[in-house]
Protein backbone atom coordinates (compact mmCIF):
# COMPACT_ATOMS: atom_id res chain seq x y z
CA UNK A 1 0.00 0.00 0.00
CA UNK A 2 1.62 3.37 -1.11
CA UNK A 3 1.24 6.00 1.44
CA UNK A 4 0.23 9.09 -0.64
CA UNK A 5 2.10 12.80 -0.69
CA UNK A 6 0.26 13.78 3.09
CA UNK A 7 0.45 10.51 4.28
CA UNK A 8 4.23 10.89 4.06
CA UNK A 9 3.99 14.34 5.29
CA UNK A 10 2.09 12.98 8.00
CA UNK A 11 4.37 10.05 8.99
CA UNK A 12 7.69 11.90 8.87
CA UNK A 13 6.33 14.86 10.78
CA UNK A 14 5.44 12.65 13.92
CA UNK A 15 8.90 10.96 13.56
CA UNK A 16 10.53 14.07 13.98
CA UNK A 17 8.48 15.47 16.86
CA UNK A 18 9.67 12.14 18.65
CA UNK A 19 13.09 12.46 17.41
CA UNK A 20 13.25 16.17 18.97
CA UNK A 21 12.45 14.84 22.42
CA UNK A 22 8.61 15.70 21.89
CA UNK A 23 6.89 13.01 23.73
CA UNK A 24 3.20 13.56 23.25
CA UNK A 25 2.12 14.80 20.08
CA UNK A 26 -0.87 15.31 17.68
CA UNK A 27 -1.95 14.11 14.43
CA UNK A 28 -4.94 15.49 13.37
CA UNK A 29 -6.69 13.96 9.61
CA UNK A 30 -9.73 14.49 8.65
CA UNK A 31 -12.30 11.10 8.50
CA UNK A 32 -12.00 9.52 5.33
CA UNK A 33 -8.37 10.19 4.95
CA UNK A 34 -6.23 7.47 6.07
CA UNK A 35 -5.34 7.94 9.60
CA UNK A 36 -5.15 4.58 10.52
CA UNK A 37 -3.04 3.74 7.39
CA UNK A 38 -0.75 6.55 8.80
CA UNK A 39 0.03 5.19 12.22
CA UNK A 40 0.58 1.76 10.94
CA UNK A 41 3.56 2.98 8.53
CA UNK A 42 4.45 5.13 11.67
CA UNK A 43 4.47 1.68 14.05
CA UNK A 44 6.00 -0.27 11.16
CA UNK A 45 8.96 2.82 11.34
CA UNK A 46 9.35 1.77 14.98
CA UNK A 47 9.44 -1.59 14.85
CA UNK A 48 12.72 -1.54 12.55
CA UNK A 49 13.92 0.09 15.73
CA UNK A 50 13.26 -2.49 17.74
CA UNK A 51 10.79 -0.58 19.82
CA UNK A 52 7.36 -1.93 21.10
CA UNK A 53 4.63 -0.04 19.77
CA UNK A 54 1.19 0.00 21.91
CA UNK A 55 -1.89 0.95 19.90
CA UNK A 56 -4.81 1.87 21.90
CA UNK A 57 -8.49 2.21 20.98
CA UNK A 58 -11.75 1.77 23.17
CA UNK A 59 -13.73 -0.12 21.13
CA UNK A 60 -13.36 -3.47 19.09
CA UNK A 61 -13.92 -2.49 15.84
CA UNK A 62 -11.09 0.10 16.15
CA UNK A 63 -8.89 -3.08 16.86
CA UNK A 64 -9.90 -5.37 14.48
CA UNK A 65 -9.64 -2.13 11.80
CA UNK A 66 -5.99 -1.57 12.59
CA UNK A 67 -4.74 -5.32 12.68
CA UNK A 68 -6.02 -5.23 8.99
CA UNK A 69 -4.40 -2.29 7.94
CA UNK A 70 -1.05 -3.16 9.94
CA UNK A 71 -1.25 -5.92 8.39
CA UNK A 72 -1.84 -5.28 5.02
CA UNK A 73 0.53 -2.35 4.87
CA UNK A 74 3.23 -3.94 6.71
CA UNK A 75 2.82 -7.61 6.67
CA UNK A 76 3.09 -7.68 10.83
CA UNK A 77 1.23 -9.47 13.02
CA UNK A 78 -0.47 -8.05 16.11
CA UNK A 79 -0.80 -9.43 19.51
CA UNK A 80 -4.11 -8.77 21.28
CA UNK A 81 -4.41 -7.10 24.99
CA UNK A 82 -8.62 -7.51 25.65
CA UNK A 83 -10.51 -9.82 28.04
CA UNK A 84 -8.96 -13.83 27.87
CA UNK A 85 -6.18 -12.30 25.32
CA UNK A 86 -2.62 -11.19 26.90
CA UNK A 87 0.23 -9.61 24.95
CA UNK A 88 2.84 -9.51 27.44
CA UNK A 89 6.38 -11.24 26.58
CA UNK A 90 4.71 -12.41 23.17
CA UNK A 91 7.09 -12.32 19.87
CA UNK A 92 4.57 -9.91 18.44
CA UNK A 93 6.45 -6.22 18.66
CA UNK A 94 3.06 -4.29 17.83
CA UNK A 95 0.17 -4.51 20.29
CA UNK A 96 -3.06 -4.06 20.11
CA UNK A 97 -4.83 -2.90 23.53
CA UNK A 98 -8.39 -2.78 24.74
CA UNK A 99 -8.39 0.31 27.14
CA UNK A 100 -11.01 -0.79 29.40
CA UNK A 101 -9.01 -4.25 29.80
CA UNK A 102 -5.73 -2.63 29.59
CA UNK A 103 -6.29 0.08 32.12
CA UNK A 104 -7.21 -2.27 34.94
CA UNK A 105 -4.17 -2.04 37.41
CA UNK A 106 -4.36 -5.80 37.52
CA UNK A 107 -3.67 -5.89 33.97
CA UNK A 108 -1.26 -3.33 33.86
CA UNK A 109 1.33 -4.97 36.64
CA UNK A 110 2.13 -8.01 34.31
CA UNK A 111 3.92 -5.11 31.92
CA UNK A 112 7.00 -3.65 33.15
CA UNK A 113 7.17 0.12 32.74
CA UNK A 114 9.85 0.31 30.03
CA UNK A 115 7.78 -2.83 28.26
CA UNK A 116 6.32 -0.38 25.60
CA UNK A 117 8.46 2.83 23.60
CA UNK A 118 5.89 3.92 21.88
CA UNK A 119 2.00 4.35 22.32
CA UNK A 120 -0.32 5.52 19.32
CA UNK A 121 -4.21 6.38 20.59
CA UNK A 122 -6.62 6.06 17.95
CA UNK A 123 -9.81 9.15 18.46
CA UNK A 124 -7.44 10.68 20.83
CA UNK A 125 -10.46 13.16 21.54
CA UNK A 126 -10.93 10.24 24.24
CA UNK A 127 -7.18 10.34 25.50
CA UNK A 128 -7.83 12.67 28.07
CA UNK A 129 -10.68 10.40 30.22
CA UNK A 130 -8.82 8.60 33.65
CA UNK A 131 -8.83 5.16 31.81
CA UNK A 132 -6.33 6.07 29.31
CA UNK A 133 -4.59 8.36 31.76
CA UNK A 134 -3.63 5.18 33.49
CA UNK A 135 -2.17 3.30 30.91
CA UNK A 136 0.42 6.22 30.37
CA UNK A 137 0.69 6.51 33.65
CA UNK A 138 2.08 3.15 33.77
CA UNK A 139 3.94 3.83 30.65
CA UNK A 140 5.69 6.95 31.49
CA UNK A 141 8.52 7.42 29.44
CA UNK A 142 6.81 6.14 26.27
CA UNK A 143 6.41 8.56 23.22
CA UNK A 144 2.85 9.21 22.39
CA UNK A 145 0.89 9.61 19.66
CA UNK A 146 -2.58 10.60 19.60
CA UNK A 147 -4.55 11.02 16.33
CA UNK A 148 -7.90 12.50 15.43
CA UNK A 149 -10.21 13.58 13.21
CA UNK A 150 -9.85 17.16 12.62
CA UNK A 151 -11.45 18.96 16.05
CA UNK A 152 -13.62 21.49 17.19
CA UNK A 153 -11.84 24.70 18.06
CA UNK A 154 -12.46 24.22 21.80
CA UNK A 155 -12.06 20.34 21.08
CA UNK A 156 -8.23 21.10 20.09
CA UNK A 157 -7.34 23.85 22.74
CA UNK A 158 -8.85 20.93 25.25
CA UNK A 159 -6.23 18.77 23.65
CA UNK A 160 -3.21 20.72 23.31
CA UNK A 161 -2.87 21.55 26.74
CA UNK A 162 -1.94 17.69 27.88
CA UNK A 163 -0.53 17.08 24.30
CA UNK A 164 2.75 18.72 23.52
CA UNK A 165 2.49 19.72 19.65
CA UNK A 166 0.40 19.32 16.88
CA UNK A 167 2.96 17.24 14.70
CA UNK A 168 1.15 17.71 11.15
CA UNK A 169 -2.60 18.89 10.45
CA UNK A 170 -4.36 18.18 6.88
CA UNK A 171 -7.61 20.17 7.08
CA UNK A 172 -11.22 18.52 5.17
CA UNK A 173 -10.82 21.53 2.61
CA UNK A 174 -6.92 20.21 1.33
CA UNK A 175 -8.85 16.83 1.18
CA UNK A 176 -11.62 17.89 -0.83
CA UNK A 177 -9.32 20.30 -2.83
CA UNK A 178 -6.81 17.01 -3.44
CA UNK A 179 -9.56 14.78 -4.04
CA UNK A 180 -8.89 12.63 -1.54
CA UNK A 181 -12.26 13.22 0.02
CA UNK A 182 -15.48 13.88 -2.40
CA UNK A 183 -16.94 17.71 -2.00
CA UNK A 184 -20.27 18.19 0.31
CA UNK A 185 -23.53 19.30 -1.05
CA UNK A 186 -26.35 20.30 1.91
CA UNK A 187 -29.79 20.30 0.86
CA UNK A 188 -32.05 21.92 3.77
CA UNK A 189 -35.44 19.79 3.96
CA UNK A 190 -38.40 22.04 4.47
CA UNK A 191 -39.33 20.52 7.92
CA UNK A 192 -39.63 21.88 10.82
CA UNK A 193 -38.31 19.82 13.85
CA UNK A 194 -39.24 21.18 16.80
CA UNK A 195 -36.71 20.02 19.74
CA UNK A 196 -36.80 23.69 21.57
CA UNK A 197 -37.84 21.68 25.14
CA UNK A 198 -35.38 19.30 24.59
CA UNK A 199 -33.10 19.29 28.00
CA UNK A 200 -29.02 19.39 27.68
CA UNK A 201 -27.17 16.35 29.15
CA UNK A 202 -23.59 15.81 29.64
CA UNK A 203 -22.88 18.73 27.39
CA UNK A 204 -25.08 17.89 24.47
CA UNK A 205 -28.78 17.29 23.71
CA UNK A 206 -30.33 14.48 25.98
CA UNK A 207 -30.47 11.32 23.56
CA UNK A 208 -33.88 9.99 25.24
CA UNK A 209 -35.65 13.60 25.00
CA UNK A 210 -34.16 13.27 21.35
CA UNK A 211 -35.81 10.40 20.49
CA UNK A 212 -39.15 11.62 22.15
CA UNK A 213 -39.29 14.56 20.29
CA UNK A 214 -38.08 12.79 16.90
CA UNK A 215 -41.14 10.41 16.75
CA UNK A 216 -44.02 12.63 15.25
CA UNK A 217 -42.08 13.70 12.17
CA UNK A 218 -40.48 10.17 11.73
CA UNK A 219 -43.13 9.54 8.14
CA UNK A 220 -42.40 12.84 7.21
CA UNK A 221 -38.71 12.61 7.02
CA UNK A 222 -39.37 9.20 5.32
CA UNK A 223 -41.73 10.61 2.75
CA UNK A 224 -38.80 13.59 2.07
CA UNK A 225 -36.38 10.80 1.79
CA UNK A 226 -38.26 9.04 -1.33
CA UNK A 227 -37.93 12.46 -2.70
CA UNK A 228 -34.21 13.53 -1.81
CA UNK A 229 -32.31 10.19 -1.53
CA UNK A 230 -33.22 8.74 -4.91
CA UNK A 231 -30.42 6.47 -6.39
CA UNK A 232 -28.00 7.05 -3.27
CA UNK A 233 -26.90 4.71 -0.77
CA UNK A 234 -27.88 6.54 2.41
CA UNK A 235 -26.77 6.11 6.15
CA UNK A 236 -29.17 7.95 8.82
CA UNK A 237 -28.00 8.59 12.47
CA UNK A 238 -30.82 8.10 14.89
CA UNK A 239 -30.67 8.61 19.01
CA UNK A 240 -32.08 5.60 20.15
CA UNK A 241 -32.22 1.98 19.40
CA UNK A 242 -35.89 2.38 19.70
CA UNK A 243 -35.92 5.23 17.35
CA UNK A 244 -33.97 3.64 14.64
CA UNK A 245 -36.22 0.36 14.71
CA UNK A 246 -39.28 2.32 14.54
CA UNK A 247 -37.60 4.52 11.11
CA UNK A 248 -36.29 1.58 9.73
CA UNK A 249 -40.19 0.30 9.62
CA UNK A 250 -41.67 3.24 8.13
CA UNK A 251 -38.84 3.00 5.79
CA UNK A 252 -39.74 -0.53 4.59
CA UNK A 253 -43.38 0.11 4.95
CA UNK A 254 -43.37 3.17 2.19
CA UNK A 255 -40.91 0.74 -0.13
CA UNK A 256 -37.40 2.26 0.31
CA UNK A 257 -35.03 -1.13 1.03
CA UNK A 258 -33.63 -0.26 4.30
CA UNK A 259 -32.15 -2.02 6.99
CA UNK A 260 -31.15 -1.43 10.70
CA UNK A 261 -28.20 -2.30 12.93
CA UNK A 262 -27.48 -1.44 16.50
CA UNK A 263 -25.31 -2.65 19.12
CA UNK A 264 -27.47 -5.59 19.63
CA UNK A 265 -27.44 -7.28 16.50
CA UNK A 266 -27.17 -10.92 16.38
CA UNK A 267 -26.04 -10.39 12.63
CA UNK A 268 -24.11 -7.17 12.41
CA UNK A 269 -21.41 -7.85 10.25
CA UNK A 270 -23.66 -9.73 7.86
CA UNK A 271 -26.54 -6.78 7.48
CA UNK A 272 -23.52 -4.46 7.14
CA UNK A 273 -22.16 -6.60 4.09
CA UNK A 274 -24.92 -6.82 2.53
CA UNK A 275 -25.27 -2.45 2.78
CA UNK A 276 -22.08 -2.47 1.24
CA UNK A 277 -23.22 -4.44 -1.66
CA UNK A 278 -26.21 -3.14 -2.48
CA UNK A 279 -28.88 -5.18 -0.94
CA UNK A 280 -30.64 -1.85 0.66
CA UNK A 281 -30.44 1.30 -0.25
CA UNK A 282 -30.58 3.13 3.13
CA UNK A 283 -28.99 2.11 6.73
CA UNK A 284 -30.87 3.17 9.77
CA UNK A 285 -28.57 2.89 13.39
CA UNK A 286 -28.33 4.66 16.70
CA UNK A 287 -24.51 6.25 16.89
CA UNK A 288 -23.44 2.73 16.11
CA UNK A 289 -21.36 3.29 13.22
CA UNK A 290 -19.68 7.10 13.94
CA UNK A 291 -16.05 5.16 14.52
CA UNK A 292 -14.58 1.95 13.17
CA UNK A 293 -16.71 1.44 10.45
CA UNK A 294 -15.85 2.05 6.25
CA UNK A 295 -18.28 2.03 3.23
CA UNK A 296 -17.07 4.38 0.44
CA UNK A 297 -20.10 3.96 -1.42
CA UNK A 298 -22.43 6.04 0.99
CA UNK A 299 -23.05 9.11 -0.58
CA UNK A 300 -25.91 10.57 1.50
CA UNK A 301 -25.79 11.29 5.49
CA UNK A 302 -29.20 12.26 7.82
CA UNK A 303 -28.41 13.05 10.71
CA UNK A 304 -31.05 12.60 13.14
CA UNK A 305 -29.55 12.97 16.68
CA UNK A 306 -29.05 17.02 16.30
CA UNK A 307 -25.84 17.68 18.59
CA UNK A 308 -23.75 20.39 19.95
CA UNK A 309 -20.47 18.26 19.63
CA UNK A 310 -18.34 19.38 16.64
CA UNK A 311 -16.61 16.48 16.88
CA UNK A 312 -19.26 13.72 16.60
CA UNK A 313 -21.07 15.92 13.93
CA UNK A 314 -18.17 15.64 11.79
CA UNK A 315 -17.87 12.02 12.81
CA UNK A 316 -20.89 11.26 11.13
CA UNK A 317 -20.32 13.36 7.82
CA UNK A 318 -16.83 11.45 7.25
CA UNK A 319 -18.99 8.28 6.79
CA UNK A 320 -19.82 9.42 3.25
CA UNK A 321 -16.64 11.56 2.16
CA UNK A 322 -14.47 8.84 1.34
CA UNK A 323 -13.79 8.63 -2.93
CA UNK A 324 -15.27 5.86 -4.40
CA UNK A 325 -15.04 4.35 -8.34
CA UNK A 326 -18.02 6.91 -10.03
CA UNK A 327 -18.95 9.15 -6.73
CA UNK A 328 -19.24 12.92 -7.23
CA UNK A 329 -20.55 13.88 -3.58
CA UNK A 330 -21.91 13.18 -0.67
CA UNK A 331 -25.73 14.73 -0.13
CA UNK A 332 -26.10 16.14 3.55
CA UNK A 333 -29.72 16.37 4.10
CA UNK A 334 -30.70 18.58 6.81
CA UNK A 335 -33.57 20.02 8.60
CA UNK A 336 -35.03 23.04 10.21
CA UNK A 337 -34.18 22.45 14.22
CA UNK A 338 -36.49 24.58 16.17
CA UNK A 339 -34.43 25.26 19.18
CA UNK A 340 -33.04 28.62 20.76
CA UNK A 341 -29.71 27.65 21.45
CA UNK A 342 -27.14 29.00 18.74
CA UNK A 343 -24.28 25.97 19.53
CA UNK A 344 -26.53 22.98 17.52
CA UNK A 345 -24.03 21.67 14.97
CA UNK A 346 -25.50 22.60 11.22
CA UNK A 347 -23.68 22.04 7.82
CA UNK A 348 -22.00 24.87 7.89
CA UNK A 349 -20.20 23.82 10.64
CA UNK A 350 -17.85 21.76 8.73
CA UNK A 351 -16.47 24.46 6.35
CA UNK A 352 -17.39 27.80 8.07
CA UNK A 353 -14.32 29.98 9.31
CA UNK A 354 -16.60 32.06 11.88
CA UNK A 355 -19.96 32.68 12.95
CA UNK A 356 -20.47 35.26 10.67
CA UNK A 357 -19.71 33.02 7.50
CA UNK A 358 -21.98 30.53 9.30
CA UNK A 359 -25.02 32.22 9.16
CA UNK A 360 -24.61 33.43 5.69
CA UNK A 361 -24.22 30.19 4.59
CA UNK A 362 -27.41 29.09 6.82
CA UNK A 363 -29.10 32.18 5.04
CA UNK A 364 -28.63 30.51 1.78
CA UNK A 365 -29.33 26.98 2.14
CA UNK A 366 -32.79 28.36 3.72
CA UNK A 367 -33.23 30.79 0.55
CA UNK A 368 -32.07 27.92 -2.50
CA UNK A 369 -34.52 24.90 -3.35
CA UNK A 370 -31.26 22.62 -4.77
CA UNK A 371 -28.41 21.53 -2.69
CA UNK A 372 -25.54 23.70 -2.67
CA UNK A 373 -21.67 22.74 -2.45
CA UNK A 374 -20.90 23.84 0.98
CA UNK A 375 -17.36 25.02 0.03
CA UNK A 376 -18.32 26.97 -3.30
CA UNK A 377 -20.77 28.93 -1.24
CA UNK A 378 -18.09 29.68 1.59
CA UNK A 379 -16.30 30.83 -1.26
CA UNK A 380 -18.41 32.70 -2.98
CA UNK A 381 -19.89 34.59 0.95
CA UNK A 382 -16.07 35.43 1.54
CA UNK A 383 -15.67 36.79 -1.80
CA UNK A 384 -19.05 38.93 -1.15
CA UNK A 385 -17.77 39.53 2.80
CA UNK A 386 -14.08 41.05 1.27
CA UNK A 387 -16.20 42.92 -1.40
CA UNK A 388 -18.26 45.03 0.90
CA UNK A 389 -15.37 45.33 3.14
CA UNK A 390 -13.11 46.69 0.26
CA UNK A 391 -15.87 48.57 -0.55
CA UNK A 392 -16.77 50.68 3.32
CA UNK A 393 -12.65 51.20 3.07
CA UNK A 394 -12.89 52.65 0.35
CA UNK A 395 -15.93 54.77 1.04
CA UNK A 396 -13.97 55.36 4.10
CA UNK A 397 -11.10 56.41 2.83
CA UNK A 398 -12.78 58.75 0.21
CA UNK A 399 -14.43 60.03 3.53
CA UNK A 400 -11.21 61.02 4.90
CA UNK A 401 -9.34 62.07 1.71
CA UNK A 402 -12.44 64.81 1.10
CA UNK A 403 -12.39 65.76 4.59
CA UNK A 404 -8.67 66.34 4.26
CA UNK A 405 -8.96 67.76 1.04
CA UNK A 406 -11.85 70.79 2.71
CA UNK A 407 -9.04 70.96 5.04
CA UNK A 408 -6.45 72.16 2.66
CA UNK A 409 -8.81 73.54 0.19
CA UNK A 410 -8.89 76.49 3.50
CA UNK A 411 -5.42 77.64 2.03
CA UNK A 412 -6.57 78.60 -1.21
CA UNK A 413 -7.08 82.62 -1.79
CA UNK A 414 -11.04 83.89 -0.45
CA UNK A 415 -11.71 85.67 -3.89
CA UNK A 416 -11.59 81.98 -5.20
CA UNK A 417 -14.16 80.67 -2.60
CA UNK A 418 -16.37 83.50 -2.94
CA UNK A 419 -16.21 82.53 -7.28
CA UNK A 420 -16.70 79.25 -6.36
CA UNK A 421 -19.02 77.03 -8.81
CA UNK A 422 -20.31 74.59 -5.79
CA UNK A 423 -23.74 73.12 -5.28
CA UNK A 424 -25.04 77.15 -4.42
CA UNK A 425 -23.90 78.35 -7.42
CA UNK A 426 -26.67 78.41 -10.03
CA UNK A 427 -29.16 78.63 -7.07
CA UNK A 428 -28.14 82.15 -4.87
CA UNK A 429 -30.02 84.31 -7.22
CA UNK A 430 -32.07 86.64 -5.37
CA UNK A 431 -34.32 88.93 -6.90
CA UNK A 432 -33.33 93.17 -6.14
CA UNK A 433 -36.39 94.67 -6.82
CA UNK A 434 -35.41 96.00 -10.19
CA UNK A 435 -38.53 95.78 -12.89
CA UNK A 436 -35.42 94.63 -15.72
CA UNK A 437 -34.65 91.81 -13.87
CA UNK A 438 -38.08 90.10 -14.55
CA UNK A 439 -37.50 90.19 -17.97
CA UNK A 440 -36.73 87.95 -20.72
CA UNK A 441 -33.02 87.01 -20.97
CA UNK A 442 -31.78 88.60 -24.30
CA UNK A 443 -30.40 86.90 -26.76
CA UNK A 444 -26.65 88.22 -26.16
CA UNK A 445 -26.97 86.53 -22.59
CA UNK A 446 -27.60 83.34 -23.85
CA UNK A 447 -25.05 83.34 -26.34
CA UNK A 448 -22.24 84.69 -23.67
CA UNK A 449 -23.51 81.75 -21.30
CA UNK A 450 -23.10 79.06 -23.53
CA UNK A 451 -19.58 80.43 -24.79
CA UNK A 452 -19.00 80.38 -20.77
CA UNK A 453 -19.89 76.41 -20.96
CA UNK A 454 -23.38 77.33 -19.37
CA UNK A 455 -26.39 75.52 -21.70
CA UNK A 456 -29.05 75.17 -19.26
CA UNK A 457 -32.58 77.68 -19.85
CA UNK A 458 -32.15 80.86 -17.69
CA UNK A 459 -35.86 82.21 -16.27
CA UNK A 460 -35.17 85.87 -16.09
CA UNK A 461 -32.72 88.68 -17.50
CA UNK A 462 -31.45 89.52 -13.39
CA UNK A 463 -30.66 85.36 -13.23
CA UNK A 464 -28.59 86.03 -16.79
CA UNK A 465 -26.87 88.94 -15.28
CA UNK A 466 -26.25 87.21 -12.07
CA UNK A 467 -24.34 84.36 -13.58
CA UNK A 468 -22.75 86.67 -16.28
CA UNK A 469 -21.39 88.67 -13.72
CA UNK A 470 -19.61 85.56 -11.38
CA UNK A 471 -18.13 83.87 -14.86
CA UNK A 472 -16.61 87.62 -15.83
CA UNK A 473 -15.10 87.80 -12.43
CA UNK A 474 -13.63 84.25 -12.71
CA UNK A 475 -12.43 85.02 -15.76
CA UNK A 476 -9.97 87.98 -14.50
CA UNK A 477 -9.15 85.70 -11.91
CA UNK A 478 -7.95 83.38 -14.24
CA UNK A 479 -9.79 80.26 -12.48
CA UNK A 480 -10.99 77.51 -14.28
CA UNK A 481 -13.55 77.14 -16.85
CA UNK A 482 -17.02 75.34 -16.36
CA UNK A 483 -15.73 73.18 -19.31
CA UNK A 484 -12.68 72.35 -17.24
CA UNK A 485 -14.64 71.84 -14.17
CA UNK A 486 -17.08 69.03 -15.96
CA UNK A 487 -14.31 67.64 -17.82
CA UNK A 488 -12.58 66.64 -14.00
CA UNK A 489 -15.13 66.13 -12.18
CA UNK A 490 -16.20 63.36 -14.41
CA UNK A 491 -12.27 61.68 -13.62
CA UNK A 492 -13.61 62.22 -10.04
CA UNK A 493 -11.12 65.55 -9.31
CA UNK A 494 -13.19 67.82 -6.42
CA UNK A 495 -13.03 71.40 -6.02
CA UNK A 496 -11.72 71.87 -9.26
CA UNK A 497 -13.42 75.12 -9.40
CA UNK A 498 -10.77 76.53 -7.04
CA UNK A 499 -8.04 75.79 -9.14
CA UNK A 500 -6.77 78.19 -11.43
CA UNK A 501 -7.41 78.05 -15.08
CA UNK A 502 -3.69 76.90 -16.05
CA UNK A 503 -3.69 73.99 -13.63
CA UNK A 504 -6.51 72.62 -15.25
CA UNK A 505 -5.36 73.11 -18.77
CA UNK A 506 -2.26 71.32 -17.79
CA UNK A 507 -3.87 68.53 -15.91
CA UNK A 508 -6.00 68.13 -18.81
CA UNK A 509 -3.24 67.73 -20.99
CA UNK A 510 -1.67 64.85 -18.99
CA UNK A 511 -5.00 62.77 -19.25
CA UNK A 512 -5.23 63.27 -22.56
CA UNK A 513 -1.62 62.52 -23.33
CA UNK A 514 -2.01 59.55 -20.57
CA UNK A 515 -5.06 57.95 -23.59
CA UNK A 516 -7.59 59.72 -21.21
CA UNK A 517 -7.00 57.93 -18.77
CA UNK A 518 -5.99 59.11 -14.68
CA UNK A 519 -2.20 58.16 -14.34
CA UNK A 520 -1.62 55.84 -11.72
CA UNK A 521 0.02 58.23 -8.83
CA UNK A 522 -2.63 60.91 -9.46
CA UNK A 523 -5.41 60.53 -6.73
CA UNK A 524 -8.20 62.45 -8.58
CA UNK A 525 -10.12 62.60 -4.60
CA UNK A 526 -7.02 64.06 -3.07
CA UNK A 527 -5.41 66.27 -6.00
CA UNK A 528 -5.00 69.71 -5.41
CA UNK A 529 -2.35 71.37 -7.84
Amino acid sequence: MELRKYQVQAKNAVLEEWNKGIKKTLLVLPTGTGKTVVFSSIAEERVKQNHRVLILAHRAELLSQAADKIKKLTQLDTALEKRDSHSVNTMFPITLGSVQTLQQKQRLDEFPKDYFQDIIVDEAHHSLAKSYQNIFDHFSDANILGVTATPSRGDKKILTEWFDSIAYEYSMRQAIVEKYLVPIKAQLIPLTLDISTVKINNGDYAINEIGSALEPYLQSIAEQMKKYCKGRKTIVFLPLISTSQLFFKILQDIGIRAAEVNSKSMNREEILHNFENGKYDVLCNAMLLTEGWDCPSVDCVIILRPTKIESLYRQMIGRGMRIFPGKKDLLLLDFLWMTSRHDLCKPSTLIAKNAEIANKIEKKLKKSKDALDLMNTEEEIEEEIERDLKAERERRLAEELLAQQKKRAELFDPIRKELAIDENFFKSYKFQGNKWETDSPTEKQIYILKKFGYTKAVKTKGEAAYYLDRFFKRQEQQLSTLKQIIRLKKFGFQLVDLWLKKDAEKLISIIADNGWRVPQNINPVYYIP
